[in-house]
């Protein structure tokens, strides 16, 4: 029997969600342990992912000529990105990190794997393909934000908009939902989509995404 996106989609997420184990600083960040300089870092890494993010996304949805559900939700993630770069400034600063330090810093290698992959999809990937990986792997991101969001008001001090990125990413977005479901459904009825190769392209993300998380670690 031929599966429908909604369907698809719930078992890609479960198939493809990470290991409960796989990510040991957010139960740090949870518990208050980690340190403020961790935090900082995680804040001067996403200074680089999310502006690389937005435009691999908009080029996707160039890309999608053939695929408008796709391009939409493509469209509707780079518009997203451009928002969390203005709440990640905030959490920035109540992290201290001034221009001198953003200037000196080099992002690390580990943590940069993600967005390089992302371009990667960007410009090899099927479009279709790719809302199915992509899809998959927001679900772990959001959970991580939401936990993050409550350790920062409860260990760390943080208020308002010092939290705002990760409250961003961690409050469901059922219109994001519709636009992912929409472009896997018109994939499937027109034969765009290979379920098995947007399932080797989300396990590559879930392991980029534990790669991110393990580096920062190091430095827990």
């Amino acid at each position: 029997m031929t599966r429908t996106a909604t369907e698809l989609l719930e078992t890609t997420t479960a198939t493809l969600a990470p290991d409960p184990h796989a990510n040991a600083l957010v139960p740090l960040i949870a518990r208050g342990e980690a340190s403020r300089d961790t935090l900082a870092t995680l804040a001067l890494e996403q200074r680089w992912v999310i502006p690389a993010d937005r435009r691999a996304f908009l080029h996707l949805a160039q890309r999608a000529t053939e695929e408008p559900e796709a391009a939409a939700f493509f469209e509707m993630l780079a518009e997203g990105e451009a928002l969390a770069g203005e709440r990640l400034e905030p959490f920035a600063a109540a992290c201290g990190i001034d221009e001198a330090r953003t200037r000196a810093y080099e992002p690390l290698p580990g943590c940069q794997a993600y967005p390089s992959y992302v371009a990667w999809l960007a410009l090899n990937a099927s479009p279709t393909d790719t809302v199915l990986a992509i899809t998959a792997n927001f679900s772990a991101w959001g959970g991580y934000c939401a936990i993050i969001a409550q350790a920062l008001r409860t260990h760390y001090g943080f208020k308002g908009d010092e939290c705002a990125f990760f409250d961003f990413f961690a409050e469901p977005s059922p219109e994001l939902d519709r636009k992912a479901t929409a472009a896997v459904q018109a994939g499937l009825d027109a034969g765009f989509l290979d379920e098995e190769r947007a399932h080797g392209h989300g396990r590559l993300l879930q392991s980029y995404e534990a790669l991110f998380w393990s580096t920062l670690l190091q430095l827990a």
